[in-house]
């Protein structure tokens, strides 16, 4: 608990969070204002107060080149985890300050477990006390109160979006052990995030024309389900395509399948929103998988740092 409220407090001190915050929450609020000015004009002042589940479309209605606020948590908080966590282990040893701790009555996996925790918990105040702050400009700008089930439904979406961060924070300090420089592992970071952001669909697309190969002969409706089922499992090993199709779910409750018939095309089919239950049914594969990746990332961590040497200086 030392280490836990000791890193708690340099992270909400640090620069590199007074400069990140202030971006994230920006985007994050501009997106959500754009939104909120385009569900009246769309829907009209009296229709807007009638259509349901209409606080949640402040969340996923994008406008032009802005981005929706899901979107925007799905690209920017990756780099709010990295920036926490890529000189966490490596900063210490190279300042000769780990020693120092470690010599004091204190385990050594209290010293990981304290950063890893400071670090999830400064990241989910952040993310809580922005969509608190982004529903208050909702209810402003409305002056609708969202009901019972879409408060729910932004909670789940809140705790996916903890569990998300906390992956890439538990890369950032994986890297952080395996390598000695904070720039080296700072960079080894951003590289997982920008092929996982903007490489990944090229990627999955490879392997599944590779795997399902659709020639002129075989062009028919059989073979390209196959090939869309093959891109989509490709996609779900990154954590990103994981998070967006969660938050999808949970945030548009008219989506009622993740398969090969695409999200965007089973809104249309039956023009009645699922339950709240249902869509945790669909996305809870999702919430595990991307519990098991942060595990995996902070055990080796945890492993690698337990078995390392560390001299005095």
């Amino acid at each position: 608990m030392a280490v836990f409220w000791k890193e708690l407090a340099d992270d909400f001190t640090s620069r590199r969070l007074l400069i990140l915050f202030p971006l994230v929450f920006l985007a994050a609020v501009s997106a959500t204002y754009v939104a909120s000015q385009g569900l009246r004009p769309t829907y009209g002042e009296e229709e807007v107060e009638t259509i349901r589940f209409v606080f949640l479309k402040l969340f996923t209605i994008s406008s032009g080149a802005l981005p929706s606020f899901s979107e925007f948590i799905a690209s920017l908080i990756p780099i709010v985890g990295i920036a926490l966590g890529f000189d966490a282990i490596n900063s210490e040893k190279n300042t000769g300050t780990m020693s120092r701790i470690l010599s004091q009555p204190i385990y050594r996996d209290s010293f990981i477990n304290g950063k890893f925790l400071a670090g999830v918990a400064t990241i989910a105040i952040m993310l809580t006390s922005m969509m608190l702050l982004i529903s208050a400009l909702a209810l402003y700008r409305l002056g609708i109160t969202p009901s019972s089930e879409e408060v729910i439904r932004l909670i789940s979406f809140l705790v996916v979006s903890i569990i998300y961060s906390s992956f890439w924070l538990g890369l950032a300090i994986l890297f952080s052990i395996f390598l000695q420089r904070s720039a080296t592992s700072a960079l080894a970071s951003i590289a997982i995030w920008v092929f996982f952001a903007f490489f990944m669909l090229m990627f999955a697309s490879l392997i599944a024309d590779w795997l399902v190969p659709i020639t002129g002969e075989e062009n028919n409706a059989t073979m390209l389900m196959r090939h869309t089922e093959v891109e989509l499992m490709v996609m779900r090993v990154s954590p990103i395509g994981l998070f967006n199709e969660a938050g999808t779910v949970l945030l548009l409750p008219e989506i009622r399948t993740l398969g090969v018939i695409p999200m965007w095309i089973s809104v249309w089919m039956i023009d009645n929103p699922v339950s709240l239950g249902q869509s945790l049914l669909i996305v809870w594969r999702h919430l595990v998988t991307l519990i098991a990746l942060t595990a995996v990332c902070f055990a080796i961590a945890y492993i690698k740092f337990m078995h390392e040497e560390i001299r005095s200086t």
